[in-house]
């Protein structure tokens, strides 16, 4: 089984922003303010026709972040992707297809998965974490909780309905590296430029407790 680059060497954090930006004019100042609360790895979605433009500023300005690259959902996706700079690539499942892209992609990837039988055929590809997605409406930490045993080598990165209520209940699990979520960045506060509530939000998220 190959051994993949681990994502957990860029999770320094216990949260990962999963942003959705509108304007890539405000990616420079997102990235600053969430890098100011501790949060130094973001999720960049593939949601916007600006998505990729956003990345190019964040790596092209605001060097200290680690910007991923999300919504990887066709293999065409990896390679803009690595072209406007990601250092990892998050998708929300994983047909084999792009399962056999993201194995051979330069940078790590978190393969998504929402069933025992997919993360397990992603384990064996030799995916060192997988994305759990979406997490609250496939049964979130009472799923995790049931695969710890069966499958104790794999680690998770939940995302979907991870919020500041629940977050802490998902990242006391032993499986669970990290989570993805959208709420330190409100869309409203990046459309208004309030990027110092950002910031305090994105401190309070880092501030997080892991399990040990």
């Amino acid at each position: 089984m190959m051994r993949l680059s681990d994502p957990t060497t860029l999770l320094t954090a216990p949260v990962v922003p999963v942003l959705t930006i509108e304007r890539a004019a405000d990616a420079p100042a997102l990235a600053r303010a969430l890098l100011a609360g501790g949060l130094a790895a973001i999720e960049v979605t593939l949601r916007t026709r600006e998505a990729y433009d956003a990345v190019r500023a964040i790596v092209a300005e605001v060097p200290d972040v680690i910007v991923g690259v999300g919504t990887v959902t066709e293999v065409v996706d990896i390679r803009r992707a690595l072209e406007a700079g990601a250092e990892f690539l998050v998708s929300p499942g994983t047909p084999a297809e792009l399962a056999a892209a993201l194995a051979d992609a330069p940078v790590p990837a978190l393969p998504g998965c929402a069933t025992v039988s997919e993360a397990m055929a992603l384990a064996r590809l030799g995916f060192p974490v997988l994305k759990f997605f979406p997490a609250e409406p496939s049964g979130g930490v009472r799923w995790l909780k049931a695969v710890r045993e069966p499958l104790p080598d794999v680690r998770f990165c939940p995302t979907g309905g991870v919020n500041a209520e629940n977050a802490a209940t998902y990242l006391a699990l032993r499986n669970v590296v990290a989570v993805g979520g959208s709420w330190v960045a409100p869309p409203e506060a990046i459309a208004a430029g309030d990027f110092a509530r950002i910031t305090a939000l994105a401190r309070a998220a880092a501030g997080l407790a892991r399990a040990a």
